[in-house]
């Protein structure tokens, strides 16, 4: 595979289906060649829409066709799990949305059947591969921050109260949590690991998926990190890193292409900027594409066992808004 581009199958029609093909063609590592919805007439549309040749009228179909390097799952939440093990049950690499699955025991399965066949997988939380978060990164191993002390990170959208609407609708997975709020907690777990004490405050929506989640999560190490996220407006969405020598200031979005700032205890602060072409999807598809060429099954930038991990989390945080009788 290695010298050409990576042949990828599209699996599902929806708008982040879009928006990755779309990308997609900022980048020579990969190329959408097939698309598979669960009618022909939508699967046709889409590959009309977006000039890809091969498409087909079931998963089934399009994690059997031979051409097909890769599967990209864009499907909506709640399906995840059961495409994403289709995928991998015809032996295809695969690419899946974030968020990964419905709860980590869901994430917990795919994992075990990707190392049991030694198949590429990876959680789609495609701010993992940005420019400026694996720059972030590089200073954080630095040290240049000191010891690490708050993690602060929001995602807040404004949505119309439409019950059909995916992120209201119980059946399509919805709630703040698992659209905007996977951002802010997989921030935290990239910086700080996995948490060892949750509290969490969650205000339903008025179809009782979650409209607002706040969230602080306790470290070992002393450190916290404070997190929000809500379907209810539009916030800074902005993150922070804070420790005792500097702190990162994050503008917003956080998640997408964008730029920061290192604000040292003493000193003058330094500003990152960068230029970027298209929404920032193409950085996973490239990260996809390395991980084939080198015959890897998992990506160092989102290891398999933290995605479980981010599960296992929003699972807990999901648990506090039960036990509220929400």
């Amino acid at each position: 595979m290695a010298g050409s581009p990576v042949r990828w199958g599209i699996m599902g029609t929806g708008g982040i289906a879009d928006t990755f093909v779309t990308d997609l063609r900022n980048t020579d590592s990969g190329v959408a060649v097939a698309v598979g919805s669960r009618s022909q007439a939508s699967a046709d549309r889409f590959a009309d829409r977006l000039g890809i040749g091969r498409r087909h009228a079931s998963y089934v179909e399009l994690v059997a066709d031979p051409e097909v390097d890769v599967v990209y799952v864009a499907t909506p939440h709640p399906m995840h799990h059961a495409n994403a093990l289709l995928a991998l049950r015809a032996g295809k690499p695969v690419l899946v949305e974030k968020p990964f699955t419905m709860n980590a025991a869901e994430a917990r399965e795919l994992v075990a059947v990707a190392r049991e066949r030694g198949l590429l997988l990876v959680e789609a939380m495609w701010t993992r591969f940005l420019p400026h978060i694996r720059r972030i990164r590089e200073l954080v191993a630095s040290g240049v921050l000191g010891e690490i002390v708050t993690v602060t990170a929001d995602h807040g959208q404004w949505f119309a109260e439409d019950p059909d609407f995916r992120l209201f609708a119980p059946a399509l997975g919805g709630g703040a949590l698992a659209d905007l709020g996977v951002y802010p907690v997989s921030f935290a777990s990239m910086i700080l690991g996995t948490p060892s004490r949750i509290t969490a405050l969650c205000t339903p929506a008025f179809t009782g998926v979650d409209g607002q989640t706040s969230m602080l999560f306790g470290y070992d190490s002393g450190a916290q990190a404070v997190l929000t996220c809500t379907l209810r407006a539009m916030s800074p969405t902005r993150a922070a890193i804070v420790g005792t020598e500097a702190r990162i200031e994050i503008d917003g979005d956080f998640y997408a292409p964008t730029s920061f700032t290192l604000i040292p205890r003493e000193g003058e602060p330094t500003r990152f900027e960068q230029g970027h072409l298209g929404r920032g999807l193409r950085h996973q598809a490239d990260e996809v594409a390395r991980l084939l060429a080198a015959g890897a099954t998992e990506s160092p930038l989102m290891p398999l066992d933290e995605t479980i991990s981010i599960m296992e989390t929003m699972d807990a945080v999901l648990a506090h808004q039960e036990k509220a009788g929400h």
